[in-house]
């Protein structure tokens, strides 16, 4: 089985990731998609991220019943910040009936030599990359370890949901129903 991971900090998740991760699972030739809710990127602000458990449940929220994408906390209980390396040689000795491809943004290439172990990176595993808006692929256009998409793109952040809650703003549509209900009554991010 040929398992595309998703990964990133959902802080919320947002309908431009659910429409990213639905084209990947249903319009390439991975089987399934598994969104790897990450506890701290090292690339970004560990300040601004609501708890963990809390961004795994409003990601198991957008997926609903969807049987071809599927959340996971497999970094919660990794050394933390978390490496793309690591996690992925985790999976791969857990799970050796699958084969994982991560997806990343085009936006990713332009830092990708400053990952870690990022020459092994490219020798062990298939990239299922997705262009952004601005961002071109480089050296990796042509590369037969980064296969390029065009999925639909919509310019949402998760910055901006958030700023829009702070502020009192509805962000209705900008997150998937159930995430949008959830925001309401639970009150995260208001603070």
């Amino acid at each position: 089985m040929k398992v595309g991971l998703f990964f990133g900090s959902f802080n919320p998740v947002h309908t431009g990731h659910m429409v990213i991760a639905n084209f990947m699972a249903t319009q390439t030739d991975l089987d399934m998609v598994w969104i790897v809710v990450s506890p701290h990127n090292p690339f970004k602000d560990k300040k601004t991220l609501a708890r963990d458990y809390d961004r795994l449940h409003l990601v198991n929220l957008a997926i609903g019943n969807n049987m071809h994408l599927k959340a996971t906390d497999i970094e919660f209980s990794l050394p933390k910040p978390s490496y793309t390396i690591d996690t992925l040689t985790y999976l791969a000795e857990k799970h050796p009936d699958k084969t994982f491809c991560p997806i990343i943004g085009s936006d990713n290439l332009d830092s990708f030599t400053r990952w870690k172990n990022y020459e092994m990176l490219i020798e062990r595993y298939q990239f299922y990359v997705y262009s952004r808006p601005g961002y071109e692929a480089g050296i990796y256009r042509g590369h037969p370890k980064f296969s390029f998409f065009e999925a639909p793109m919509m310019d949402i952040s998760a910055t901006y949901i958030r700023q829009c809650i702070q502020s009192g703003k509805s962000v209705e549509y900008l997150v998937p129903d159930a995430v949008f209900a959830d925001l309401e009554q639970s009150g995260l991010y208001r603070h």
